[in-house]
């Protein structure tokens, strides 16, 4: 399933909680596809793997992935380019998660 377009456009007021969770579970498969950034999210997140599995659907676990990408922008936009949506989206996402 991949988000509306619309959902990454600031003042669409677009975008439900399903299509958030779904880009974080998208920037998150990312994520872990590379060791040392999976390392990383873990170390500064401080998440070990059985938090991340067991909050696999916790809208706050899923918004501090969203954090962690959007604190290193190199990260966020190139996690942006590889599931094919926008760094502004991601970081509504991370909000809308957030609330």
């Amino acid at each position: 399933m991949r988000p509306r377009p619309e959902y990454g456009k600031p003042d669409s007021g677009q975008g439900s909680a399903e299509e958030a969770a779904t880009l974080a579970l998208m920037a998150l498969g990312w994520t872990l596809s590379d060791g040392a950034r999976a390392d990383r999210l873990l170390a500064l997140t401080g998440l070990d793997v059985d938090a991340l599995r067991a909050g696999i659907d916790n809208p706050a676990i899923l918004a501090a992935v969203l954090t962690f990408l959007a604190d290193h922008e190199p990260d966020l936009i190139a996690c942006a380019e590889a599931i094919d949506t926008t760094p502004a989206a991601l970081v509504a996402a991370q909000e809308r998660l957030s609330r």
